[in-house]
């Protein structure tokens, strides 16, 4: 519980009230879900969670949603901690891994046959779904099985979505749309990129994904990370690829036509990914009748040079009217630290995903440090950070590690 209270005080310091979680391997339901439910139960989320079930036993995923469909269902819950639907994986034989220095996987014959019988079976008890869709070749046998179900058991009103679409074609574009479905769009080109035009050459790269010719056939988008295993949980380097077009290397991708204005990506960020989750028109703006969930940032996101926009992050987070983060002018109504358990953990010294080495922290954990950090490592991040966190690991680690060399001093967000 410990460290998924301090994984949400993370998200929280980098500006998130919400996120969509789309499940993953080894996560069965309920009995992972635990954790989680105890702490809704306990008042202590500092972050709203819709959740997806993501199928866990290959060939026998249509058991896993009959089961599923007696316990929950999309919308149980509240505000803060309810099930979103199904996916992203809905069948096995349907995974097109995104590994682009590997060539585009052929998926089975049995493909066709299997996502029928999941997809008839949630259509039918009406519950929302996500499939994860990399390759327009995987998309157009996708799309076979939707409409041939859509004409016995209608889509209509079911906020159904694939994820990704890096390579999806214009027409598979129109059949999605004919469908009444959406797309959720994550920076893994940010990582990938290089990898994708190594494979696929410059050309192909301009429209992965194709997020401007999405918009322009009305069709629902929304942003988000893809983390935290394929990319990292920083929205604002999300938002940097999608204005930028580059990648974390700042290789440039996107011609002008594909990329999109600060605008456009935040609202992607905020009501377009309400849809997702079934929330239009609750959350995504400040307006009367909407959740009371909003940040103020370290910087103006509108006007801070491209490449800063990476190092945004939040000084104050408000979730339902409640601040569950402050920091720098704010910091006299942070709410209280969580302690950081295992003591010896690195985190207690280091911070987050970009944060720079906290002095004080460092001073008090007997941590030897020289530097004094201007504004631009605040801005940036150090060039001695990673020196430093091992010699915080090394200086608090645990009194077993002489045994092991420096011993197994993990700490899993």
């Amino acid at each position: 519980m410990n460290s998924t209270r301090h994984f949400m005080r993370e998200l929280n310091r980098l500006g998130l009230t919400s996120i969509i979680d789309a499940g993953g391997g080894f996560q069965n339901y309920p009995e992972d879900y635990a954790v989680i439910e105890e702490l809704h139960k306990r008042g202590e989320m500092t972050l709203r969670i819709a959740y997806n079930l993501f199928t866990q036993k290959p060939k026998q995923e249509k058991e896993d949603f009959v089961r599923w469909i007696k316990m929950t269902g999309p919308g149980k819950g509240d505000d803060f901690f309810r099930c979103n639907g199904a996916g992203e994986m809905l069948v096995f034989s349907a995974a097109d891994f995104e590994d682009f220095l590997e060539p585009r996987p052929d998926l089975p014959a049995s493909l066709e046959g299997e996502l029928k019988e999941v997809v008839s079976l949630l259509a039918a008890n009406r519950w929302a779904f996500r499939l994860h869709a990399t390759y327009d070749e995987s998309i157009t046998r996708f799309l076979n099985v939707f409409e041939e179900i859509n004409r016995d058991v209608p889509f209509k009103g079911l906020n159904w979505f694939f994820d990704h679409c890096e390579t999806i074609s214009d027409r598979n574009l129109e059949r999605v749309k004919g469908l009444g479905g959406g797309i959720a769009i994550q920076h893994r080109m940010a990582y990938q990129g290089e990898y994708f035009m190594d494979r696929y050459g410059k050309k192909a790269v301009e429209r992965t994904p194709p997020v401007r010719k999405m918009l322009e056939l009305g069709i629902p988008v929304g942003a988000g990370t893809d983390a935290t295993r394929v990319a990292s949980y920083n929205p604002w380097v999300s938002l940097y690829w999608l204005v930028t077009g580059r990648t974390v290397g700042g290789v440039p991708m996107y011609p002008d036509k594909n990329r999109l204005t600060r605008e456009e990506a935040l609202r992607l960020y905020t009501q377009g990914s309400s849809w997702f989750s079934s929330e239009s028109g609750k959350k995504g703006a400040i307006a009367p009748g909407q959740l009371a969930d909003f940040v103020a940032l370290t910087e103006d996101y509108f006007s801070v040079p491209d490449e800063e926009i990476k190092a945004l992050e939040s000084v104050l987070t408000v979730l339902g009217g409640n601040i569950v983060h402050a920091s720098e002018e704010f910091a006299s109504h942070a709410p209280p630290a969580i302690p950081v358990l295992p003591e010896w953990s690195p985190v207690k010294v280091f911070g987050g995903y970009g944060a720079p080495l906290d002095i004080r922290k460092a001073a008090r954990a007997g941590v030897p440090v020289e530097h004094r950090h201007s504004a631009e490592c605040h801005q940036r991040g150090c060039t001695h950070a990673l020196p430093q966190l091992f010699a915080a690991a090394v200086a608090a680690r645990n009194r077993y590690a002489g045994f092991f060399g420096l011993g197994c001093d993990c700490f899993a967000f």
